[in-house]
């Protein structure tokens, strides 16, 4: 079954953009002879929890994810966030409102785990909860106090589950006990997607630079699976050759 034939009750959408400093064009980054984003499309499908579409402002990536056998939507240029232009393909996609639950999967993970993305939607069993996402208990001490990895504080909900309290790049909680890596993968109720695009920025989330401390102030449930790695995400050239290693040590061994 191809990833656009999959059950609508569900949608993957991802998004993809040709701008980055640090990696410009990674989205078409060749990884074993096909693009990255190609990657991306092709372990959201095995998760097998609904249609897989990619969305973008680029015709190259367009025609990348096309000749990958997956469906591209064409958004506009000037998306502030990921979350805003997958909200625009959602409409684009689904019309109807036929679709309940829409994940967003990034378009720089080329070697996540398919269970990861279960995992995710698996939160949104429980009604109260609008948003799902993810995190991996953190292994590395210089992990603990590096701003660039997210953690997550809540409150354990049952095993291997927490009701976010907060996310920060802080060192926190303070005190013995684990540290969470919060992982930027999101599964929405399509309630939920639309009242937070709605929203404007909020005080913590400019303080932090973290987009989902918008929905926590505005009185959002976001929950978090525990999961057992982060997966890798390419944002420099040496996160690409890891991703290239990666992925032929799996070829590998298939």
């Amino acid at each position: 079954m191809r990833p656009s034939e999959q059950p609508t009750t569900t949608i993957v959408l991802i998004p993809a953009r040709m701008a980055s400093t640090r990696l410009p064009g990674k989205p078409l980054a060749d990884i074993g002879g096909r693009p990255m984003i190609a990657h991306v499309v092709g372990r959201a499908a095995e998760a097998r929890i609904g249609a897989v579409i990619v969305a973008t402002d680029s015709p190259d990536i367009v025609r990348a994810v096309e000749q990958a056998g997956c469906r591209a939507i064409v958004t506009r240029a000037d998306h502030v966030s990921g979350s805003d232009r997958i909200f625009e393909a959602l409409g684009k996609a689904d019309p109807d409102g036929k679709v309940e639950i829409v994940v967003n999967v990034q378009g720089d993970l080329p070697t996540i785990d398919p269970n990861t993305i279960r995992a995710a939607v698996a939160l949104l069993d429980d009604p109260a909860v609008d948003i799902g996402t993810v995190a991996a208990e953190i292994t590395l001490a210089e992990e603990k106090t590096n701003p660039n990895v997210v953690k997550v504080v809540g409150t354990p909900a049952e095993h291997r589950r927490l009701h976010a309290l907060y996310f920060t790049r802080a060192t926190a909680p303070a005190g013995e006990g684990p540290l969470y890596h919060h992982i930027g993968l999101y599964a929405y109720r399509r309630a939920a997607l639309e009242r937070f695009v709605k929203l404007t920025p909020s005080p913590l989330e400019r303080r932090e630079s973290l987009e989902q401390l918008r929905a926590l102030e505005a009185g959002m449930r976001i929950d978090v699976a525990i999961v057992d790695a982060v997966p890798l995400g390419v944002d420099t050239p040496a996160d690409l050759e890891r991703a290239r290693a990666i992925l032929a040590g799996r070829k590998d061994k298939s």
